[in-house]
């Protein structure tokens, strides 16, 4: 089966993958391939990694043998390959996805898609006319306590307009890869890019953006090498979605813990918030002006995983399910944190010149929670005097 004819053909088809990179990604997402062989969705056929010592990892984490590369032309290339994972290093990103596409392959993408603006751009034309499909990460979109929390907010209206709202995703940073912390790497590409996603989905698209950023800790120790840090490691994000809506994006190398939820939505008759964070949610919670306190609904499926985009690609293959991770999105959201560190480094307002439509959801068919737990809200309520 080639790529362009997989669509529609039934479930007794498999798509053929070809993954190029077996680092720290892929072993998450080998979890996901593992099951969909297993239901009969899938076949890994080729692997490549610029190590070849990885090679190991495909038996170690699959459960099988494949044809092996470091060169991933010899993935791109193959006749018998019909979707390709790209679970590389950033910096990579966009030039292997460009290959396959221009192969003719489906593509599948991890964050971002790529670390320049003109070739993501590229990417997104060459989408518009390959016969294969291209799934950019994060796969945000597809959770179903995002897709429940979407229902309520934008759908049902149920905390009327968002006007202002809070995002955050950051840890102390990887101890591996250095790539992680050179030009090009950095919180923002690597974290930021959930919450940018998750907010775009739900509020549009970004107007305006301005930062604060730096690198708060110099050096780090990674791979058992003390390295200079070259990107910055620490960010405020400010988003304007025009008439008088904005958001804030908190993200970096620098965060141990936290415990605040994920998405903060503030409406002009309620708040709706995202508990645990947007790539692993533990559901939701909502507070109207007209009600006592809030209402937390239950984690929708808490077996979700992150890497739920490549189920979701095979689906489109197979099924010719609707595309709902669309590389405009992607590329809209990739503007945004480019503008972003333009405008840390300027001190000036960024203009976001891209757009991206609403993520085309079918209403009907995302299952809501219609009962949840509800709380009194013990803090002090502002009354009018009579």
């Amino acid at each position: 089966m080639s790529g362009p004819t997989a669509a529609g053909t039934g479930p007794s088809v498999k798509v053929r993958l070809g993954i190029v990179g077996l680092g720290s990604v892929f072993e998450p997402y080998a979890a996901l391939i593992r099951d969909l062989k297993y239901s009969g969705r899938v076949e890994v056929v080729a692997a490549c990694d610029i190590v070849a010592g990885r090679a190991r990892r495909v038996r170690d984490f699959l459960h099988q043998d494949t044809a092996f590369s470091t060169d991933y032309a010899d993935v791109t290339e193959r006749d018998d390959v019909d979707a390709v994972l790209v679970l590389t290093a950033m910096p990579s990103h966009g030039e292997i996805a460009a290959a396959a596409l221009a192969a003719g392959k489906h593509v599948l993408v991890e964050k971002p898609m790529s670390i320049h603006l003109d070739e993501a751009a590229e990417l997104v034309a060459q989408a518009r006319t390959s016969p294969g499909l291209l799934v950019c990460a994060p796969h945000v979109v597809l959770s179903p306590t995002y897709q429940a929390l979407w229902k309520r907010v934008v759908d049902d209206d149920e905390i009327g307009t968002v006007l202002t709202a809070r995002a955050r995703y950051g840890w102390s940073g990887p101890t591996w890869g250095r790539w992680y912390y050179d030009t090009g790497g950095g919180p923002l590409f690597d974290l930021g890019v959930y919450n940018i996603t998750s907010l775009t989905g739900l509020m549009g698209p970004v107007k305006r953006v301005t930062a604060l950023a730096g690198t708060a800790i110099p050096q780090r120790e990674v791979d058992g090498e003390v390295i200079e840090v070259s990107d910055f490691d620490n960010y405020q994000v400010l988003l304007d979605f025009g008439d008088a809506r904005s958001a804030v994006v908190t993200t970096g190398f620098t965060m141990h813990e936290y415990r605040s939820p994920a998405i903060e939505l503030y409406g002009t008759t309620g708040v709706a918030q995202m508990l645990g964070d947007d790539w692993a949610p533990q559901g939701y919670e909502i507070v109207r002006a007209d009600t006592a306190g809030w209402t937390t609904y239950a984690e929708v499926d808490p077996a979700w995983p992150w890497t739920a985009g490549l189920r979701h690609l095979v689906d489109c293959v197979i099924d010719s399910e609707r595309l709902l991770i669309r590389p405009e999105h992607a590329y809209h959201c990739l503007e945004v944190m480019v503008k972003a560190r333009l405008a840390a480094v300027s001190g000036e307002t960024q203009a976001v010149s891209s757009t991206v439509d609403p993520v085309p959801y079918d209403p009907e068919a995302i299952y809501v929670q219609r009962g949840g737990k509800v709380g009194h809200d013990y803090r002090i309520r502002r009354h009018r005097d009579d």
